[in-house]
């Protein structure tokens, strides 16, 4: 089997670290499946999606909405927006969490703002008819819960995108072509949640006082594993020898 890539795109080895463990567990793979690369530092403008069963593009403290970015804000757009096209255009499997949304959505001409932002929480999101008809949500029940937490959202889908999950933020996770992206996250659970929070804790994402009782309602909320469902359907439909 090809393996896949995983492209972090965080700023700190330890959160990129918990990351990644949590997409190996969703997804059902060992490390020896997934290759992963520090998009924050390390470049890749070089790789080709080829070598790979597919790429999946993690969370990230930047915004595509942004107004003023980085210099390294820009070149890692830039080249997540080249992986992208050439996802595009040879049919590989892209899985985009998160900040993947904004990403794609600018990238392909979409509209991304923070009008649609929502606060760290265990949300209630829906299927589409086109969501269950999707691969990657087979087995997913109508309306499931997941942890959200973001300052940004899609407003306007891409020319060609077919919308996969809505809910009160009406764009929760849509595909186009072989891309794949959610806004919600199908790799956290509470626990997980809860260790990203305190990574994130002066970040803007809710206020740091109320961290500690914004984690006791994500243990209470009960979630299960219906948003992990997502990563290992993605790997299983797009695994490739």
């Amino acid at each position: 089997m090809k393996p896949f890539l995983m492209v972090a795109a965080r700023d700190g080895d330890a959160v990129v670290q918990a990351e990644y463990g949590a997409v190996l567990d969703a997804a059902e793979l060992t490390g020896d499946d997934v290759r992963l690369v520090h998009g924050w530092s390390e470049s890749v403008a070089d790789v080709a999606v080829t070598d790979y069963s597919g790429v999946i593009i993690g969370g990230s403290p930047y915004n595509a909405s942004d107004e003023d970015k980085s210099d390294n804000q820009q070149r890692l757009e830039a080249e997540l927006g080249g992986l992208v096209d050439q996802c595009l255009r040879t049919g590989t499997g892209m899985l985009g969490i998160c900040y993947g949304i904004g990403l794609v959505t600018r990238h392909l001409g979409g509209v991304v703002s923070k009008d649609f932002g929502e606060p760290v929480s265990a949300v209630e999101v829906r299927l589409t008819d086109a969501g269950r008809r999707d691969p990657v949500l087979a087995g997913v029940p109508d309306t499931f819960r997941a942890f959200t937490g973001h300052k940004e959202g899609c407003a306007v889908l891409p020319e060609g995108a077919e919308l996969l999950v809505t809910g009160d933020v009406p764009v929760q996770a849509y595909r186009v072509g072989s891309i794949y992206v959610t806004q919600f996250h199908p790799e956290l659970d509470a626990p997980l949640l809860a260790d990203r929070m305190r990574v994130y804790v002066n970040h803007g994402y809710f206020a740091p006082d109320e961290m500690e009782d914004i984690i006791d309602q994500a243990h209470a909320a009960g979630l299960g594993n219906d948003q992990m469902r997502v990563l290992a359907n993605f790997v299983t439909h797009h695994r490739s020898n």
